[in-house]
């Protein structure tokens, strides 16, 4: 019976992840973007036969996969990130280029190349497809005519290729040149108005995690935008409104954590009408005229009224009287690639994995000696690229119902012999489609994107075959990429995640401690603390624990004990984190007696301690800091969090 019973739950959650990956999300259709994306694709096409070489608009047209790498990031940030682009794409045309000749090497480079950009993208928590592009290219520079010669040109073509979409990508600067800036602050007040409307009920703990999460998303929007040799009066007033918010936040949290009564409506109306109005032209009305006041208030409410009034202002003030100076705050690159790679790091993990699964699937398609080989690591890169091993489930059954029917698309376009501007017109139509249901379903994208991908690589490759070869061929190839990377998910990640969260949290809750021993220690004169390594190291840590954690969160078969019982503690850690951080930007913090920091300590070490050693701590008592009762408040919280469930960390492993 208990055989049937696991039979049953197996096939259930087999079902289930069906279920999932055929299902079609609610976002909206990025119209712009898909337009923007297919023109970036074909306009190079058309250049280049209007100037009389269609090979050259082709390979000019793969460099305009740079325009897949947009997202809607600061134009500062976005114009550096796709310049970067550009250059791996000139590389890894060049390095396709010389490897033409040697499959091994091939295979080794196409596991490297992914396995660099992976760490890249993941360590910098980059959105977008990641290594598939890059790998795309390498593959089909290798599936061209053998010419060594020719790498430079084709690194040249690519390039101009990636301008052009270089340049589509930062039009909205002369437009909108702080339209993310905008939105992202935007949604930091519309969060804010919410978490005001949850105080008193069910749904504070949860609006008070969004809150927190917006406001550090828009620090680094922010931080990400700034450029120090150009600063305008709107990114002044958006870094000023964003400082405010988080004020604001902080006070409602010391003063109505506990509360059981809601506060006046009228505050969360004010901060909506607020968010809204950041984005309109004209904001020259004060909204604390348009909405009244109760007239009952005790004092707590009378101080965030004026706190909200004074975020009011700040909108409408001229810009003399915006006296605050902008001190933006980021770890260098050094120090984020140096957090990622340690033996511990999701991110190095999935790396590695990815770069030896890579080569394996490509030293045996070239050991087999496939028509075009590269297509079956190729089609095992995009099953690698899920970021969880659900989500690579997910993108294999996606992946392969999508191929299958878009190499019948592929094959019926090709079998027309199609050239010049009727190829490019097709690389237009489906990569606008492409990029217009990337955004609902990966399945959907890859049923365009296929033949799109096969357009490209056989026009540049010159072959020539019937349709019912070419297909069961491409098919045959997918097919066998795709099994490759589930089978070496499934040997290599399993549980790599959720065998290492005990040893991250133990990690992360000590850099805590280090952090609060300097916060409020005598450091001596001209220390900063919101610069210090102290809190560098804590933000590393607390980074790659929410991704240890979401990856172990997608693991197959889950540990769902450990996932539940690690999510509050989890969630404990980052605010406490954000709580410690926020203090380290006031200079308003007393130097605790020894005796005090001794005992604050010792709490730290006795929960890093039992959760090293897979046990529940035991209570330490907790000094009140002056000022920052909320620090206290949450460390007691994190020593109550790690005591649920005893016992837990024996299963965690």
């Amino acid at each position: 019976m208990g055989v049937n019973q696991k039979e049953g739950a197996s096939n259930s959650k087999f079902l289930t992840i069906i279920k999932q990956s055929l299902s079609v999300n609610k976002k909206p259709f990025p119209w712009l973007k898909a337009f923007s994306a297919g023109v970036a694709a074909a306009l190079p096409v058309i250049l280049g036969l209007l100037f009389g070489n269609f090979e050259y608009g082709l390979l000019a047209g793969m460099g305009g996969f740079t325009y897949l790498y947009v997202f809607s990031i600061p134009y500062a940030q976005r114009a550096k990130k796709l310049f970067s682009v550009i250059l791996g794409m000139c590389l890894v045309s060049v390095l396709g280029t010389l490897a033409a000749p040697y499959p091994l090497a091939i295979a080794i480079l196409m596991g490297i190349i992914g396995a660099a950009v992976i760490f890249i993208f993941g360590a910098l928590r980059i959105t977008g497809p990641s290594a598939i592009f890059f790998v795309l290219v390498f593959a089909m520079t290798t599936g061209m005519p053998v010419q060594p010669e020719l790498a430079l040109l084709r690194a040249g073509l690519v390039s101009l290729g990636g301008v052009l979409s270089w340049i589509i990508a930062m039009i909205g600067w002369f437009l909108n040149p702080h339209g993310p800036e905008t939105g992202v602050v935007k949604r930091v007040y519309l969060e804010l108005a919410a978490f005001l409307d949850s105080v008193g009920t069910e749904k504070f703990t949860d609006s008070k995690h969004r809150v927190m999460s917006v406001l550090k998303e828009a620090e680094e929007t922010l931080a990400a935008g700034y450029i120090p040799w150009r600063t305008t009066d709107l990114f002044n007033r958006l870094y000023v409104l964003n400082d405010h918010a988080n004020q604001i936040f902080l006070y409602v949290l010391e003063n109505f954590s506990d509360s059981h009564a809601n506060i006046p409506p009228e505050l969360g109306l004010t901060v909506w009408e607020m968010a809204h109005s950041l984005d309109q032209e004209n904001k020259s009305e004060s909204l604390s005229k348009k909405i009244l006041q109760p007239p009952k208030m005790d004092e707590r409410v009378v101080q965030l009224f004026t706190k909200v009034y004074d975020a009011d202002a700040i909108m409408n003030e001229p810009t003399s009287k915006i006296n605050q100076t902008i001190q933006i705050s980021k770890p260098s690159i050094k120090t984020i690639f140096m957090g990622a790679f340690d033996k511990h790091s999701i991110v190095f993990i999935t790396a590695l994995r990815f770069g030896v699964i890579t080569i394996i699937a490509g030293i045996i398609a070239y050991q087999f000696s496939f028509v075009r080989s590269y297509w079956v690591p190729l089609s095992c890169v995009a099953v690698l690229s899920g970021s969880t091993i659900v989500a690579t489930y997910h993108r294999a059954i996606q992946r392969g119902l999508g191929t299958i029917l878009g190499i019948m698309i592929a094959s019926l376009i090709l079998a027309a012999h199609p050239d010049g501007y009727i190829i490019a017109f097709f690389i237009l139509l489906l990569t606008f489609i492409t990029e217009l249901f990337i955004v609902k379903n990966y399945g959907l994208a890859a049923l365009f994107f296929t033949p799109n991908a096969l357009l490209m690589a056989e026009s540049t490759s010159k072959g020539s075959y019937s349709f019912s070869y070419f297909a069961s061929a491409r098919l045959i190839d997918v097919l066998i990429g795709t099994g490759i990377g589930l089978i070496g998910v499934w040997l290599l990640g399993r549980r790599s995640a959720s065998s290492r969260l005990s040893h991250l949290i133990t990690k992360t809750i000590r850099s805590q401690a280090q952090f609060l021993f300097i916060l409020f220690s005598d450091q001596g004169a001209g220390f900063i603390a919101s610069e210090s390594r102290e809190l560098k190291k804590m933000r590393t840590n607390i980074i790659n624990l929410i991704t240890l954690y979401n990856t172990a969160s997608g693991e197959i078969p889950v540990n769902q004990q450990a996932v539940e019982y690690y999510w509050p503690v989890i969630f404990s850690i980052e605010h406490l984190g954000y709580l410690l951080e926020s203090c380290s930007k006031t200079d308003e913090r007393q130097i605790l007696l020894d005796e005090t920091l001794s005992q604050l300590l010792y709490a730290f070490e006795t929960m890093a301690n039992a959760t090293d050693r897979k046990r529940a701590p035991s209570l330490k008592n907790v000094t009140e800091i002056e000022g920052f009762p909320s620090i206290k408040s949450e460390i007691i919280h994190l020593q109550r969090s790690l005591q649920i469930h005893k016992g837990i960390g024996s299963t965690t492993t």
